[in-house]
């Protein structure tokens, strides 16, 4: 028996088939329920969608027209899949949430307050897709970057880390920097740095002195697992941008951090893909070695910017293995920085453990927080809320 012009892919519901049937043989709603011994709303339900085709129908209906119960069951079980698929190229509903959600971090984001709930997929995926900045599921996101790790030093970011990224670069187009970047701005930013290493509440001046070389710098509280320290990204070539987490809370990993993105800044890194660094501080024995060498340099330069090397090396050589807490004081005193980020160094050289004078360690959040000149998301505030 033939379909009648139907495109059975398509699968429509086996009521569409019956009505052809009836009008081919001229009969009516009435005339079926009669031939088939059943109540005339029985099979007004069945053509209207209403009552789905049950083995007894389907053997009925087969008798009565001449194809057998299986040609019925078989459309009706290929509707009902149908559905279950969803009725567009798209898919079902529970497809497309499993794409969208593979694309980013949906319930994070909405947690974050960068999208907002909603029941309706649609809805949900157009502003997943304005957030990343792309048309379709199936473009990639213009904010391009690279991931510096140890076991895989190019990576390209998870979902989770470009979301991110894509956060970092919404939140930096609000700022408008102090001055025009340059190189020279850029020594002279590097310059002022030492200025601010002795006193922990210096921290916030941080946003202001980047503004006034020309950067734009902005806080973005990490996603769970993407384990991003910072990144350097420009808006366009004359436009650095410095993005960190605070995913330590210590003074120590916030300088390290900044120096190692300045590094970045100074040699370009970034402008044609975004340079994500994860685990900057505080790794496993055994791992720095591997970095690019890009990265060692970043780290070389952070740590010289920071604190002088050969006089920490001179340091090193007269007190150890006994680094009390008063002669790390001392020396801190002496050049003039903040003993939290001589026990960082201190513990990056493996000199000390991560456990050794992490009193000295002071948090810095609440203090950048108090910036006028930062733009912070996370921890429970919004600055990017949809």
């Amino acid at each position: 028996m033939e379909l009648r012009g139907k495109n059975f892919a398509e699968a429509f519901p086996p009521a569409d088939f019956i009505k052809e049937e009836l009008e081919a043989r001229g009969w009516s709603q009435a005339d079926l329920a009669a031939i088939m011994g059943r109540a005339p709303n029985v099979i007004s339900e069945v053509l209207s969608g209403r009552r789905s085709i049950t083995n007894k129908t389907a053997e009925e209906l087969g008798e009565a027209f001449g194809t057998g119960a299986e040609y019925w069951l078989n459309l009706q079980a290929a509707y009902e899949a149908y559905k279950l698929r969803g009725a567009g190229d798209q898919g079902s509903a529970v497809a497309r949430k499993a794409r969208l959600y593979g694309k980013a971090p949906v319930r994070e984001m909405i947690r974050r307050r960068w999208i907002q709930p909603s029941d309706d997929v649609s809805n949900l995926e157009a502003q997943v897709c304005k957030f990343l900045g792309i048309s379709s599921l199936d473009d990639e996101s213009p904010y391009r970057a690279c991931v510096f790790r140890t076991s895989s030093p190019y990576s390209k970011p998870t979902p989770a880390q470009q979301a991110w990224l894509c956060c970092a670069h919404h939140l930096s187009r609000k700022l408008t920097p102090k001055e025009v970047f340059s190189d020279q701005s850029l020594e002279l930013t590097l310059q002022r740095i030492p200025n601010l290493l002795t006193h922990v509440s210096d921290v916030r001046k941080v946003p202001t002195v980047l503004a006034e070389g020309g950067i734009r710098f902005v806080v973005v509280e990490a996603l769970p697992g993407t384990k991003i320290d910072g990144a350097c990204f420009w808006l366009d070539d004359n436009s650095p941008v410095i993005a960190i987490t605070l995913r330590y809370d210590r003074i120590d990993w916030f300088w390290q951090t900044i120096g190692h993105e300045l590094r970045h800044v100074k040699n370009r890194d970034g402008i044609d893909e975004a340079a994500i660094d994860t685990d900057l501080v505080g790794r496993p024995e055994g791992t720095k070695k591997d970095k690019p060498e890009r990265e060692k340099q970043a780290d070389q330069f952070a740590a010289q910017l920071l604190v002088p090397q050969d006089k920490l090396d001179r340091f090193i050589a007269r007190v150890r293995p006994y680094y009390s807490k008063d002669r790390i004081r001392a020396f801190a005193s002496q050049i003039r920085v903040h003993p939290g980020i001589v026990v960082g160094q201190l513990q990056f050289r493996e000199e000390i453990t991560y456990a050794q004078n992490r009193e000295m360690l002071e948090k810095v959040r609440a203090i950048i927080a108090e910036s006028e000149s930062v733009l912070m998301d996370g921890w429970g505030s919004a600055a990017l809320a949809a």
